[in-house]
């Protein structure tokens, strides 16, 4: 099957040869072709070019893309996905003056989350997750990260995974599943740390391991959750099964716990709403990809990650949207693009590329997804007709997505 998409105002983020990310002051560069063509055979981006040499239509479905803009989807690659039910109280609770630390306290929060998921059918979780994938898919997200986490107990734990894998086998959209275990101690646990953690080394690693059901581990990393050390465990214990790890780090507070994660080459460190200078010194020449998540920052009102202040230290930087039923219940990246751009200052070509290249190396998919380059995936939105690409995050509360195509295929 051909598809030839002709008459396009601008094809973003071309990239002829396949870098995996970009750092720095490179993240303001973004590749463009002005009237592009850009063909696509069966699931591949077969080729592109501007409008002067493209190629005959005889055999080719035409889509004429005159005024719009065409980008690779979005990779998002931090989010809590599948869930049971929502936290609808907690929201309002945080409205009339509760803190999250405060929310959490007295059992709400992941834990509230974990009562809801162990009470529901693993069936019934499938169905509420797969509307919010159809729906984040809709909203031009081709690839996406899923973590467990809101289980903490063996069967919770699988039960999630598992859902992550039927969604992996029924949707095109790329998945990867990263076992989250390590997201908050459950009540009975809350006096036995160490109980905890040899009940995640011992018995939930073993057995995600035999069913494959895992591609990264993850801890919460943070004051009040997991230790540095107990990090550390969990994440040599993944090391062991082939787990690299990706952990939540530095969301309220800053206890070195960046550097450690490097040292483990960590693929990602999410959240950093609080970046200190060695922070940022240990991720310098680091393979570590920094991730933020402004929707986050915006909906419970804590401070957003210091992009400019990384950028301008050399660092790279992905955006993703912490999709989760306590602390951002949106999976929209449009967004998280725009509130990058309004609330962080970066500027939209550093924001797409955040949202694209850098989002598929947060997944380890860099290979595959996140720019227009030939033999990747043909994973692209065609956006309905606008002024330029500076419209994407300047319209934030407009829907300006036409067409989704995931692997070749328009949904």
């Amino acid at each position: 099957m051909k598809t030839l998409i002709i008459n396009i105002k601008e094809l973003l983020q071309v990239r002829n040869t396949n870098i995996t990310k970009v750092s720095g002051k490179d993240m303001a560069h973004l590749p463009i072709l002005n009237n592009a063509w850009l063909l696509i055979i069966d699931d591949l981006i077969a080729d592109f070019g501007t409008m002067d040499t493209c190629p005959a239509q005889d055999d080719c479905e035409v889509i004429d893309a005159s005024g719009r803009t065409v980008l690779p989807t979005w990779c998002d690659s931090h989010t809590h996905l599948v869930y049971a039910g929502n936290r609808v109280q907690e929201f309002v609770d945080r409205i009339n003056g509760l803190s999250y630390e405060e929310i959490f306290n007295r059992g709400g929060g992941i834990l509230n989350s974990a009562k809801k998921l162990n009470e529901t059918s693993e069936d019934d979780i499938y169905e509420q997750s797969k509307q919010r994938l159809e729906e984040v898919m809709k909203q031009g997200t081709g690839a996406v990260e899923i973590k467990s986490g809101y289980g903490l107990t063996v069967e919770g734990e699988l039960k999630m995974l598992r859902v992550i894998q039927r969604l992996k086998k029924e949707y095109p959209v790329a998945i990867k599943a990263t076992f989250l275990g390590a997201h908050a101690f459950p009540a009975e646990y809350k006096e036995n740390h160490s109980g905890y953690i040899d009940l995640i080394v011992n018995e939930m690693l073993p057995k995600i391991a035999e069913e494959k059901l895992a591609d990264y581990i993850d801890a919460f990393l943070e004051t009040g959750y997991f230790s540095i050390d107990e990090t550390k465990r969990i994440m040599e214990a993944g090391k062991k099964y082939g787990l690299q790890a990706k952990i939540h780090v530095n969301q309220f507070t800053a206890i070195s716990g960046i550097e450690a994660c490097v040292k483990y080459d960590a693929l990602s460190v999410d959240h950093l709403e609080v970046v200190t200078d060695e922070d940022i010194k240990a991720l310098q020449n680091s393979n570590t990809m920094p991730v933020a998540l402004p929707t986050c920052s915006f909906f419970i009102s804590i401070p957003y990650t210091p992009a400019r202040k990384m950028i301008e230290a050399g660092l790279p930087l992905a955006l993703a949207t912490d999709f989760n039923p306590g602390t951002t219940p949106s999976g929209n990246m449009n967004l998280v693009v725009a509130t990058a751009c309004i609330k962080m200052k970066m500027t939209p070509e550093e924001a797409i590329n955040a949202a694209t290249i850098n989002g598929a190396y947060a997944m380890g998919i860099s290979d595959t997804h996140g720019s227009i380059t030939k033999g990747k995936k043909a994973n692209i939105i065609i956006t309905q007709p606008v002024t330029s690409y500076y419209q994407l995050p300047y319209a934030f509360g407009s829907n300006l997505i036409e067409t989704v195509f995931i692997e070749g295929k328009a949904i």
